[in-house]
């Protein structure tokens, strides 16, 4: 028996087999392109579990309704050579055949059960971790990443996990303190990265986030599509803020979208983040052309809900029809029997309405049907920073639908870990305006001019 590159037991294969597995695990873990090589490497050894799972898995990770066909004949051999492998590979291959299935409580059950019998297994963890995350398990989240600890303390993966579970537990402290650990075993380590990212927006630390993620964001060049753009995505939040609007759409243009547009995770980064220009006052040219082209060229993807949410916003915001297609799946998707009903028919459904609403001009109706949605979120996955954008197209139909205390009320709100932001204090003080409170426009106005001058 001989060791993946993590210390963990794998069964006996080629060099060509055994280097496929060690890429994906670190690729994976890593976010770097090479995790694709366990593609070959497991279409040429039919008879390993293990690489065949890792394969299977990739597949999966493509989020379409096209995945499960993918994956289907590597989870077929993992499951086949499963009596031939080892306790923990076998667990792997029905992990993976549980996924899918769409059988997802069963999918985190066994990350569980092998987190804590293997706990270097950080592929299992990080997968689980995936899932509680898309159904708003943070204190899954949690609890899964520190499986790891203390035996391996060694690997900046582990503490970027745990990182990111304590910051979606909202203990900022904690998930800072790992996220540096990371960093000091590992200073190029994307995570770590990106869970410090989130902190920093989470406490309103706009400038020092600006000056720490373009200061690591070279390492990001040669990832894979998602965290390249995603991690340039939270740089752009904190551009946003300060009206830095050419770095903006620069970091749009030149790592947000692009790189993979056919992949789920770039499309609703690019929708996200035109959106949220648009909401901040910013023009955004043509560029929802391309973006929805892509959109609408994958159907009525009822995957996911937090990104059928945002295939929705985009679909609707060029006034495509299908929009109405992809609104009509929607409702059908939440009258499927499934672990996920209740997500998509009392949280995703009406947050839809409210999107489709908003989009048409009807403000009261898009206010209604969102306020259902909110306090829930959470359960349709995402993080704090991707749900926000829920909570501003609910603040912009609120001000468009002319309630202006309510609007005042979140507003104010947000300022708390937005201070000094020039596109909420210009809004504040249109707001101010309009409920007859000139002096508390004067100084919502002269916050946003000083950040101007000091920018």
């Amino acid at each position: 028996m001989i060791n993946d590159r993590l210390g963990n037991p794998v069964s006996a294969g080629s060099a060509e087999t055994l280097a496929g597995v060690d890429d994906f695990i670190l690729g994976f873990l890593a976010y770097q392109p090479r995790a694709a090589n366990i593609i070959a490497a497991a279409e040429g050894a039919p008879d390993h579990c293990l690489a065949n799972a890792y394969a299977a898995m990739l597949w999966m990770f493509l989020e379409s309704p096209e995945a499960p066909d993918h994956a289907a004949p590597f989870v077929a051999r993992a499951l086949a050579a499963a009596d031939r492998a080892t306790p923990r590979e076998a667990m792997a291959a029905r992990l993976v055949a549980a996924w899918a299935a769409d059988d997802i409580p069963g999918v985190v059950t066994l990350a569980e059960a092998i987190a804590h019998e293997h706990p270097r297994d950080l592929v299992a963890i990080k997968i689980g971790q995936y899932h509680a995350f898309n159904h708003g398990d943070a204190v899954g989240m949690l609890r899964l990443g520190l499986r790891a600890l203390p035996d391996g303390a060694e690997l900046p993966y582990v503490h970027g996990m745990v990182a990111f579970g304590y910051e979606q537990c909202h203990l900022m402290a904690e998930a800072e303190e790992s996220a540096r650990r990371a960093l000091e075993i590992e200073p190029s380590d994307p995570w770590a990265h990106h869970a410090l990212a989130h902190v920093m927006l989470t406490q309103g630390r706009i400038d020092e986030g600006i000056v720490f993620l373009e200061s690591v964001a070279d390492h990001w060049a040669g990832l894979n599509s998602f965290m390249r753009s995603h991690n340039w995505w939270h740089l752009a939040l904190f551009y946003i803020s300060r009206n830095r609007i050419d770095d903006a759409l620069a970091s749009y243009d030149t790592h947000v979208w692009g790189i993979m547009k056919t992949y789920s995770q770039d499309q609703v980064g690019a929708v996200s983040l035109l959106a949220r220009l648009e909401l901040a006052g910013i023009d955004v040219g043509d560029r929802w052309a391309d973006v929805t082209d892509h959109i609408a060229a994958r159907g009525a993807d009822t995957v996911n809900p937090f990104l059928t949410l945002q295939y929705l916003y985009a679909l609707a915001r060029t006034d495509r029809a299908e929009a109405d297609l992809m609104m009509d799946a929607i409702r059908e998707r939440a009258k499927t029997p499934a672990h996920d009903r209740a997500a998509w028919a009392e949280v995703a459904l009406p947050a839809a309405e409210g999107i489709l609403a908003h989009q048409r001009g009807d403000y009261p109706q898009a206010v209604s049907r969102l306020a259902q949605s909110l306090p829930r979120m959470a359960e349709i996955g995402g993080s704090h920073a991707q749900r926000d954008l829920f909570e501003q197209i609910h603040l912009d139909a609120l001000i468009r639908a002319g309630l202006t205390s309510a609007a005042q009320q979140v507003l104010e709100m947000r300022r708390t870990y937005d201070p000094d932001g020039v596109p909420i204090n210009r809004v504040l003080a249109r707001v101010y305006e309009e409920a007859g409170l000139p002096a508390l426009a004067v100084k919502a106005r002269a916050r946003a001019e000083q950040t101007l001058a000091g920018t």
